[in-house]
């Protein structure tokens, strides 16, 4: 039986990306090689937007096999609404960060160096297609790999020596993450001889009852979960985080917090959901362990957030506080708290990039200083940034209308629902909030505030940062009012995962 042609349409886009990759590596020009870099994740948002609606329509998830070879020898890639809900964002968010720190992009690196820097943004699209979509194990790692070559590089693009030192150190935390990822995929080859998702499911639905391999089976998910875990910035392996962050360019740091991070997290639910089962993962108490150090993430890096006076830093540990949400809901352990979960994903990603795009444009008029002291009123020389910097922190502390706010209001629902550690999740949500206003209203106080009564003299226009900008605030909003509509398109997701 013909496959109809949309079903094509993940392994296009994937296809588009890569090759537009290609391209970047021969040309020239700083500026075309931008905007084949934006267009191609414009054409990839726009195609996933088209394969969303098709996908919701037929409401079916399907396997596409690459190449002549079929299971188990082959390569698939598997497409449902989650993956194309996934795919839109990612690449919507993409095409946003690159536009809306195209200013300080040209500014801070070197001409000779542009060219390559878009590579590995299309680099890094291409791997987060590939984690979404991919139905075989080993083909996530070997992208996984990819991504953290690629984010490595926009790290220290900007060539000096702090940002040389950050790359180090997440080189060197994302090397032990892959190497525990890669451990977890031989226990699990040694134990099923299968790489493909679908057969790998089988084989540990048959072993699990009996408890033959039970340690090992239960070994390799702990590798996965901590080598996804580090790579993610779990708590306590966020150390390099803010380094990385604190010193990239703003597409960089936008890139890497916004859609880096959410890839292996999303990775981490293909495993949990179609590979071992949430059942599994329960009965080797794993949850317990991802749950408690979500909820200790979500503390730390808000606390740590509070000391910082520099306001990437302080976006960096809000990111990890934030990350912190993700692995709570994992830890719950049930459909609804993954679906949290994912919803978080969805809104931390649309709603980050747009708070370090406005740091970005808010540091170049007083100088591109990131101290809050150098930045009192800075707000007022660019209104844009400083309305759009206010809408994300609103939406971080979870304020009502917001994405920051549904996503908490989905945690809180989750775990009421499933009666699942529910006064410890509602405890820890409503001490986060308020953690989270502490830092954010202060830094949004500080931006809008004048000195000596007089409101700084605005500089000119940013054109591309306020369409990235506009777009970002529009998505939140859309989180925040229709999240109902997007939560139910994630459970018929995880549903047909």
């Amino acid at each position: 039986m013909t496959m109809p042609f949309w079903y094509s349409i993940p392994f296009l886009c994937i296809f588009c990306v890569m090759v537009g990759a290609i391209l970047l590596s021969v040309i020239s020009s700083p500026r075309i090689s931008w905007h084949i870099s934006f267009w191609s994740a414009v054409v990839t948002a726009l195609a996933s937007a088209v394969f969303l609606l098709l996908v919701l329509r037929a409401d079916t998830a399907f396997s596409y096999t690459m190449g002549k070879f079929p299971a188990p020898f082959g390569n698939e890639i598997r497409g449902g609404p989650l993956q194309a809900l996934m795919s839109l964002v990612f690449s919507t968010v993409m095409a946003t960060s690159i536009l809306g720190g195209r200013r300080d992009f040209f500014a801070d690196v070197d001409n000779k160096k542009i060219g390559l820097a878009c590579v590995m943004l299309n680099m890094v699209l291409a791997s987060l297609l590939v984690l979404t979509y991919t139905n075989d194990a080993f083909t996530a790692y070997v992208f996984i790999e990819i991504s953290t070559i690629a984010a490595c590089a926009l790290v220290m693009i900007k060539d000096s020596g702090r940002t040389m030192l950050a790359t180090i150190r997440y080189l060197f935390m994302s090397l032990m993450g892959s190497g525990l990822f890669l451990l977890s995929l031989i226990l699990l080859y040694g134990i099923t001889g299968h790489l493909l998702m679908p057969q790998l499911a089988e084989a540990i639905q048959l072993l699990a009852p009996s408890g033959d391999y039970r340690l090992a089976l239960v070994t390799s998910a702990a590798l996965m979960t901590a080598g996804v875990g580090i790579k993610s910035a779990m708590f306590p392996f966020h150390r390099w985080l803010p380094d990385a962050h604190g010193s990239a360019t703003t597409t960089a740091s936008a890139v890497l917090s916004g859609l880096v991070l959410k890839g292996y997290a999303v990775l981490l639910v293909l495993f949990y959901v179609r590979v071992f089962s949430l059942e599994f993962i329960r009965s080797c108490n794993i949850h317990t362990l991802v749950f408690a150090l979500g909820f200790i993430g979500m503390i730390v890096g808000s606390v740590r957030a509070l000391w910082e006076d520099n306001i990437k830093r302080m976006l960096a540990y809000s990111s990890v506080a934030q990350l912190g949400y993700v692995f709570m809901g994992f830890g719950l352990g049930t459909t609804a708290g993954i679906a949290a979960a994912c919803f978080q994903i969805l809104s931390h990603a649309v709603t980050k990039p747009l708070l370090f795009m406005s740091a970005g444009r808010l540091s170049s008029v007083r100088h591109h200083s990131k101290k809050f002291q150098d930045l009192r009123g800075s707000a007022w020389q660019s209104p844009p940034a400083g309305i759009c910097y206010t809408i994300g922190a609103l939406s971080m502390i979870g304020i009502p209308l917001l994405g920051g706010f549904a996503a908490k209001m989905n945690f809180a629902i989750a775990s009421v629902s499933e009666s699942v550690n529910t006064g410890l999740t509602l405890f820890v949500l409503a001490l986060s909030s308020i953690l989270n206003a502490l830092y954010y209203i202060p830094s949004v106080i500080a931006l809008w505030s004048t000195q000596g009564g007089k409101r700084p003299v605005r500089e000119d226009k940013d054109h591309s940062y306020n369409m990235a900008a506009i777009l970002s605030v529009f998505a939140i909003f859309v989180m925040g009012i229709y999240y109902e509509p997007v939560m139910n398109i994630i459970l018929r997701g995880l549903e047909l995962l």
